[in-house]
């Protein structure tokens, strides 16, 4: 059926200038950069949430599906190579661990250095036939491929190796499975930059399997946290960013209040979920007053996210998980440096 002059979604193209709908916001004053990515048209414009400097979407002109391939990965340095003061990255194409709309393909960048980027490689390995690429994996809660070389090419090729691997890749032992019922579990999430002379292609696995223990996702924010964080985890989340949900702004106030009042947490319908939470880190504090309590709670609201990231880490910072890595990375074909 032919596309008509009505937005499917909110990344469409013609939402530029349209009046809304019931159930569909306005973007009269919305104006779209036309850009050719991949040599097919495009569109660039600024996010309306603004999570960071410059947070810019880019999104394919026409309304087609999310897609990790060889293709995602030409068409984020095709951007970059434009704008090499932006970095690039794209939601993984699975849900769970995919964004909010896996409808149309887009991708998501701006200029601004998240802690990701800045994270250094913790264990390099070298792969035949890339000897121009540096890889390592990255000391991040999740898992993190980086390569680095001065030809993006490169990074695409290997990239395409990666992901190829990985789509098809089962480790029982650690848990990871391809597919279970046909249904498939392996992604990645990719973001692209350049530092300096190098380009460097970040590639984050991800697996969305779940169980009845974990029926949101054994590699999603485990049930303990959700009651900070629950949603899926994005690519800015996966960057190191926090997106709460709104809901925390009037809860941490209300608890605020009662953690320096002493008044008992659990007999308040709204923030009783926190207080496990806050009986676990009070007696690291000697001292809570009115003063320094926001500035305590906003640290350890940054400690549950750190679990959220690590939760969602396919392969953990233990000795197993690193073994387990390695696994996988000697099957795509890295050696040990």
């Amino acid at each position: 059926m032919k596309q008509s002059g009505y937005p499917k979604c909110q990344l469409c193209m013609e939402n530029e200038g349209y009046a809304g709908r019931a159930n569909h916001p306005a973007r009269n004053n919305h104006r779209i950069i036309p850009i050719t990515v991949n040599g097919s048209p495009w569109g660039f414009q600024y996010s309306p949430y603004v999570y960071y400097n410059e947070h810019c979407i880019v999104f394919n002109g026409k309304h087609t599906p999310m897609k990790i391939d060889r293709a995602a990965f030409v068409k984020l340095f095709d951007f970059v190579k434009m704008f090499p003061h932006y970095f690039l990255g794209s939601n993984a194409d699975l849900p769970i661990v995919g964004g909010s709309i896996l409808t149309h393909d887009h991708f998501q960048g701006g200029n601004y250095t998240f802690a990701m980027a800045k994270a250094p490689i913790e264990k390099y390995f070298t792969v035949p036939g890339f000897e121009d690429v540096e890889a390592g994996i990255v000391k991040w809660p999740m898992s993190v491929i980086r390569t680095r070389a001065k030809d993006p090419e490169r990074l695409i090729e290997l990239g395409d190796k990666v992901l190829g691997c990985w789509r098809e890749y089962t480790d029982e032992a650690a848990f990871i499975f391809a597919e279970t019922d046909g249904e498939p579990h392996n992604t990645i999430t990719p973001i692209a930059r350049k530092n300096g002379e190098m380009y460097e292609l970040d590639l984050v696995l991800r697996n969305n399997i779940t169980t009845e223990e974990f029926p949101m996702g054994v590699y999603h924010p485990h049930q303990e946290l959700h009651h900070i964080k629950k949603e899926n985890i994005g690519l800015i989340e996966v960057m190191g960013l926090a997106v709460l949900p709104s809901r925390l702004k009037g809860e941490l106030a209300k608890l605020a209040e009662y953690i320096v009042s002493g008044r008992d947490i659990r007999s308040d319908e709204e923030i009783e979920k926190h207080a496990d939470w806050v009986e676990g880190f009070l007696p690291k504090y000697p001292s809570v007053t009115a003063e320094n309590v926001d500035e305590i709670l906003k640290k350890e609201v940054g400690l549950v996210f750190e679990k959220v990231l690590e939760d969602a880490g396919v392969y953990k910072f233990t000795p197993e998980g690193r073994e387990a890595f390695a696994r996988f990375l000697h099957a795509a074909g890295f050696q040990e440096k």
